[in-house]
């Protein structure tokens, strides 16, 4: 029996968010937006839920799917190579699945790539052969490669990855790649993606069965309404007649079905829609040629599904 099948029975959920890092006030936000606020304990590593029984732990990045695990927490905010490098070393030990990601939450995107120095024509998986690849994710790597069918050294290093090559402890790396800049000040150039990750909202692969599981449902489904809001925009409009109606639902393909408002004399159709792509001049401008008129766009705050 794991220790999170083990653990007693509580009323308060538990969730891990970096103290600190590219993470740390993103999670924060959405935790915000989704109705949550907190008391700061002295030491700033511990926060009690103040406005729902959710209380936070404020912790390193790689510390979280072993919390998981161990079920100190029922979920964390965590980069996905994180989650699937540590699920990637349990695997290759021989231990259960403990941890899965429950949402991709659309922040904190990388990619998890090959790069080899700029001197290099690289011409394929193939050429890795007998090379020693630096990386700090050595279980994503070592599972790519026997995926390929290739026979590289993984070279496990904890930090300063990209110097690895000019330092001749490695031929090439696998690290993670955000902009490039990082891979360019040394040399270096991005040539296979491994993985491509963000953040994302962890769970235990066993839910609990106490009063959490149902502060658990809520959680997700106010996360699900934030995320499905976040970059939605309420489009009111009138248009003349029918004709023009199916014209803009036609440039609407990613907005709810369109809604009647009620008549307000004028003659025109009242109508509106919730738009889930970008609202931009552009396609205001189309769809006033296509008879919109009057376009007014609001910006949601909160919606349930």
């Amino acid at each position: 029996m794991t220790a999170s099948q083990a653990s007693p029975a509580r009323d308060r959920l538990r969730i891990a968010i970096q103290k600190s890092g590219r993470l740390a006030e993103p999670a924060r936000s959405l935790l915000a937006a989704c109705g949550l606020s907190w008391r700061q304990s002295r030491d700033k590593l511990f926060c009690y839920g103040e406005s729902l029984p959710v209380d936070l732990l404020l912790v390193r990045d790689d510390d979280i799917p072993g919390l998981i695990a161990d079920g100190v927490c029922d979920l964390g905010i965590v980069g996905r190579n994180e989650l699937d490098e540590q699920a990637a070393e349990r695997r290759r030990n021989g231990m259960p699945d403990a941890y899965q990601s429950l949402r991709g939450l659309g922040f904190g995107q990388c990619r998890l790539m090959l790069a080899v120095p700029e001197e290099w024509e690289w011409r394929g998986v193939e050429q890795l052969a007998g090379l020693r690849i630096a990386t700090s994710y050595p279980a994503i790597l070592a599972d790519w490669l026997e995926r390929q069918g290739v026979d590289a050294q993984v070279v496990e290093l904890s930090g300063s990855v990209e110097i690895a090559p000019r330092l001749g402890t490695a031929d090439l790396i696998c690290d993670l790649v955000s902009s490039g800049a990082t891979l360019a000040a040394n040399q270096l150039k991005p040539v296979e993606t491994l993985l491509e990750s963000e953040a994302v909202l962890a769970g235990a692969v066993r839910e609990p069965n106490d009063m959490r599981a149902g502060l658990l449902a809520m959680l997700l489904k106010r996360v699900d309404g934030v995320l499905h809001q976040r970059d939605s925009k309420l489009l009111m409009f009138r248009a003349a007649g029918e004709q023009q109606v199916d014209a803009l639902r036609r440039l609407l393909p990613d907005a709810d079905p369109i809604e009647r408002l009620p008549d307000d004399g004028s003659g025109a159709l009242r109508l509106q829609t919730m738009c889930h792509g970008a609202v931009t001049w552009q396609r205001l401008e189309e769809l006033e040629r296509a008879g919109a008129q009057g376009l007014t766009v609001l910006t949601v705050e909160r919606s349930l599904a």
